[in-house]
């Protein structure tokens, strides 16, 4: 396997959450060995320090992506931006097509954006497997220290071959540092079945080994056991629905068998619990609006932004880029009795949005832009006035006045504040959450439900717990099977763990992942629609640039109507992997292409 740019340490790096400007000792690349850098625990930490710092490079790993640091790329690079890949999430600005490229199955394997689009990018492994060769020469600690920050270094090398897979499927696998005479760097790729194996192991060491707390504060937000559990639930999760949704291996079960347990030591040792401040009205919207989220009982792991160090622009993106929720996402909502919108007397239909929004599961209103659910008054300094509700609501592309325009109708609130976003363009400092403990239970319910083990007190324990901070009907395990879903072939119990997944966790970066695994790469042909758009309405919005699509006799804002992302494709024998570059096969022919490609 060739590799471009592994061989480079990076010793210049600083903890990806910290704001201390310590950098690393630089050693000439002649004299860096383990023999003269490795003695302390100290020469430890610093070492591992350059791992958290590759991890956070949005451009090419994922899994600390947050809001990303640099002002640019914060505003078309983090979590809330993947979800513009899946069904959930529609957009109308050029810096962020490539993203609509991948959910329209329009991407190519030339693109010239392909290692940013792809990340078949390495150098962070190149870190990784050099501490761990060279880890055991800290001879001035003892081994149970040395082996917590092997620990570090496996919980990142088990992230980034998940990644890796996640993305490609088979990959090769190299358990050590490489250098330009390596055979491995022409090596073929490794079957998936193999290194999700050694994934798996690297995460149960990370468990094994890390601590619950790190004892100096200047460590306190490093990797922990608990954070290796949550990831473990994460990537045994993805795993077993896979292979059991894309029919390849034998033993799907066992990794969902791994990925409940895991979920339920942190369930049981109730080191975490839901955010719930501002109640159920409030809880679920503000925990995404937190400057510091140190001390959160909900948060494992996040990503922490200072103004002057590492800040961002992401609210400028949020209302600047014309996103907007879609007609699909907002009808997965429940009405607050509990049941689907085609099932319960409640929903007052979508002939206006104001209807469509009322009598649903409140998260439905702190997430999507609602008149009541956004503060102050209407002037030009209030929030109001930026999201056009200081008269008609919504504002489209197109109205006068310098106010957010979406879409699709339905307006993005969630991730976004309006104080943060007055603190101007690349000062914004609010932190980004990675994994939290909602993302925990959700896998425990989903696990036990594919495995056909669900019960009620294994909703009670985690789904139910979710509904509880908004008041929000439990479920049970005998619900209704929702007409929309009807010729899935899926248990009810399932579908309404998806929902809730799907709920819960919008706009977190999820969404694109989850289709993939359940091999419903199929959703993502279906327009992408916005509110229901009448005359009479329309007659609202008389400066509005909107297209609109019929169906089923009503009409529809289409934001892609007319462009090329109106033809949507997914090939079910391609498209659920992305392809290699094919610059690397060019360097490397025994890597081999994915199919179809």
């Amino acid at each position: 396997m060739k590799f471009k740019a592994i061989l480079t340490l990076a010793l210049f790096a600083v903890l990806f959450w910290s704001c201390n400007d310590d950098f690393l000792e630089r050693f000439p690349e002649s004299e860096l060995s383990g023999d003269t850098f490795f003695g302390t625990e100290e020469s430890l930490k610093t070492y591992n320090n350059s791992i958290y710092h590759l991890a956070g490079n949005a451009d090419q790993y994922k899994f600390l992506l947050g809001f990303n640091d640099d002002a640019w790329q914060s505003t078309n690079r983090g979590i809330f931006f993947e979800d513009v890949k899946s069904d959930n999430l529609a957009q109308n600005h050029g810096s962020n097509r490539y993203l609509e490229e991948i959910a329209a199955g329009l991407y190519e394997l030339n693109d010239e954006r392909s290692n940013a689009l792809w990340g078949w990018h390495w150098q962070q492994l190149y870190n990784i497997n050099y501490l761990l060769e060279n880890y055991d020469k800290a001879t001035a600690t003892d081994q149970d220290t040395r082996d917590i920050y092997a620990g570090e270094a496996r919980l990142f090398r088990a992230a980034f071959y998940f990644d890796k897979v996640k993305r490609y499927g088979a990959v090769p696998w190299i358990d050590k540092s490489l250098n330009i005479d390596s055979p491995e760097l022409f090596g073929e790729r490794t079957p998936r079945e193999t290194v999700m194996a050694n994934v798996l192991e690297d995460i149960n060491f990370a468990i094994d080994h890390l601590p619950d707390e790190w004892s100096q504060s200047v460590d306190k937000r490093r990797m922990t056991r608990s954070i290796a559990l949550a990831l473990k639930s994460r990537i045994c999760l993805h795993e077993g629905t896979f292979r059991k949704y894309h029919n390849i291996g034998s033993d799907a079960n066992t990794w969902l068998e791994a990925a409940a347990d895991a979920a339920e030591i942190l369930i049981n040792e109730g080191r975490y619990q839901l955010h719930s401040t501002g109640g159920p009205d409030e809880a679920y919207a503000t925990l995404f609006k937190q400057v510091d989220l140190t001390g959160n009982k909900e948060v494992l792991l996040f990503r922490k932004y200072v103004r002057g160090v590492n800040s961002h622009a992401f609210h400028n993106a949020h209302i600047g880029k014309y996103f907007g929720l879609t007609k699909d996402f907002v009808d997965d909502y429940l009405c607050s009795d509990g049941e689907p919108i085609a099932l319960s007397a409640l929903y007052l239909g979508d002939d206006t949005r104001e209807d469509e929004l009322m009598n649903r599961d409140p998260r439905l209103r702190q997430t999507i832009v609602f008149p009541e659910n956004v503060p102050n008054v209407g002037d030009k300094d209030s929030e109001k006035y930026l999201f056009g509700l200081g008269r008609l609501s919504p504002a489209f592309f197109g109205e006068p006045g310098n106010r957010y325009r979406t879409s699709t109708g339905y307006a993005p609130h969630k991730l976004f504040d309006f104080e943060d976003w007055r603190t101007g363009y690349s000062n914004q400092e609010n932190d980004a959450i990675i994994i939290r403990y909602g993302e925990v239970l959700l896998n425990y319910a989903e696990a036990k439900a594919e495995l056909g083990t669900i019960s009620q007190g294994d909703l009670d324990i985690s789904i139910n717990k979710l509904r509880d901070r908004v008041g929000m009907t439990h479920l049970t395990t005998t619900p209704a099977l929702d007409p929309k879903y009807a010729s899935e072939g899926l248990s009810p119990i399932i579908i309404e763990v998806r929902r809730e997944r799907r709920v819960e966790l919008a706009l977190e970066g999820f969404r694109y992942d989850d289709l993939m695994r359940w091999a419903k790469g199929a959703y993502l042909t279906k327009p992408k629609l916005g509110m229901r758009f009448e005359d009479a309405v329309a007659a609202q919005f008389p400066d509005a640039e909107v297209n609109v699509t019929t169906v089923g006799g009503k009409k529809y804002i289409d934001p892609y109507k007319g462009t090329v992302y109106e033809t949507r494709i997914f090939d079910e024998g391609k498209h659920y992997y992305f392809p290699i570059p094919a610059e690397q096969i060019t360097l490397n022919p025994a890597l081999t292409q994915n199919p179809n490609w």
